[in-house]
């Protein structure tokens, strides 16, 4: 698996153009089905989590919210004017929190986890060093 090392804008972005690319899959493939787009959020959350670099570690879980909204809207659903389409992304989003929730959690786990790793190899003493 590749380790590149992502800025949080960089993971920001990342994360956004997954998602509207997994809602055009979504799309074209199965109708629109949230439930699908909800399965694929939690990959593409984990691998902002893990692709962005130690110093930006707590963008990660504020960015895949975002990137959830960004690419949800265009199978939300909504009709009609800029009114129906906000209504169609507010009720899609409040609808399927679960998975929102779900790949925030993700990201957050990952990103802690990734801290403590990081801070316990600068408390770790180092083998062959005379004290």
């Amino acid at each position: 698996m590749p380790r590149p090392r992502l800025t949080g804008l960089g993971g920001g972005l990342f994360a956004c153009a997954a998602m509207v690319l997994v809602a055009g899959t979504c799309w074209l493939l199965f109708g629109s089905s949230i439930f699908v787009y909800g399965l694929l959020f939690l990959p593409v959350a984990a691998a902002t989590a893990l692709w962005v670099r130690p110093a930006d570690l707590i963008t990660a879980p504020i960015s895949v919210p975002i990137a959830f909204a960004a690419g949800v809207w265009p199978i939300s659903g909504g009709s009609g004017g800029f009114g129906g389409q906000l209504m169609g992304l507010v009720s899609a989003l409040s609808l399927h929190a679960g998975w929102l929730y779900a790949g925030t959690l993700v990201a957050a786990l990952i990103a802690v986890v990734r801290k403590a790793v990081l801070i316990g190899r600068r408390r770790m003493p180092r083998r062959g060093v005379a004290q």
